[in-house]
């Protein structure tokens, strides 16, 4: 989602909050339906390996050999439903990219092409990542829920190498240049709680980790996050939470061989609307 144009209906929105009157009600540690928007601080962590058809890649970290921003700041978008009074589905989107030239100091194997040292290469990367999950809360009490948790988070990632300069000073404008294209489920099973001890503030928090093999890939995968809400309207407020996903992945899929090591993790501010 384009920051430029989510950053100013969720503007709007919180004018809209702004005239409506405080509530009295204590909120409940569970909604029946939410709508969440706002901003992703991230935080990326990548190294990756792309092997060609008859020898492996070289490792390469994409902050430090191509200077790759690792922070952003991205929109995103979140929904929940829990059409049961004891489960609970949701899910939410955001979309990253990023790009960067950099005269590289090493060879580097990519996809089977060879970039030689002292080129000018530019590299780019663009993200997207669908986060569904599923919680039965098991223990749902008037101020706290627990419940095990299922989630998957699906990243289709998409990354480029183009020479534009090669190691003789020459410029060929990408004559040189591959691009991988890598859908990467990072399944988890874990842990759901949700607190409302206060009126008006809800606390959250969610754990998981998974280890198979999915989809040709072999991944490890971790993940933690934990929040906190303010509700001074019946119905709306404000959110803020940290989110961390690791994965380490070996894949042999038709898209993408290689391995990935793959941080991902952030602030993210929101306007949530909830009954």
């Amino acid at each position: 989602m384009n920051t430029r144009l989510a950053m100013p209906l969720a503007a709007s929105i919180a004018a809209l909050l702004a005239s409506a009157p405080i509530q009295c009600r204590a909120i409940e540690p569970l909604d029946t339906f939410s709508a969440r928007i706002g901003g992703y601080i991230t935080d990326f962590d990548t190294q990756v390996r792309a092997d060609g058809e008859t020898r492996a890649g070289t490792d390469v970290d994409l902050q430090r050999d191509f200077g790759l921003d690792k922070s952003n700041t991205v929109a995103f978008v979140g929904l929940t439903w829990r059409p049961f009074d004891n489960h609970e589905f949701g899910l939410s989107y955001y979309q990253d990219d990023a790009d960067a030239t950099r005269r590289i100091s090493r060879d580097i194997e990519f996809d089977g092409t060879l970039y030689e040292a002292d080129s000018t290469v530019r590299a780019g990367v663009d993200l997207d990542a669908y986060d569904l999950y599923y919680v039965w809360w098991a223990a749902n009490n008037d101020r706290w829920a627990l419940g095990p948790r299922f989630g998957l988070v699906w990243y289709r990632m998409r990354l480029g190498l183009d020479v534009e300069i090669d190691s003789g000073g020459n410029r060929i404008d990408g004559a040189i240049s591959e691009t991988v294209d890598a859908d990467l489920p990072a399944p988890s099973i874990g842990g759901s709680w949700r607190w409302a001890p206060l009126d008006q503030w809800r606390f959250s928090a969610d754990v998981g980790y998974f280890s198979a093999n999915v989809n040709d890939i072999d991944a490890d995968i971790t993940f933690g996050r934990i929040g906190v809400e303010w509700f001074p309207w019946e119905r709306a407020g404000f959110s803020l939470d940290y989110t961390r996903r690791k994965i380490s992945a070996d894949a042999e899929a038709s898209d993408f061989a290689g391995n990935l090591e793959f941080v991902d993790s952030g602030l993210r501010f929101g306007l949530t609307y909830r009954f």
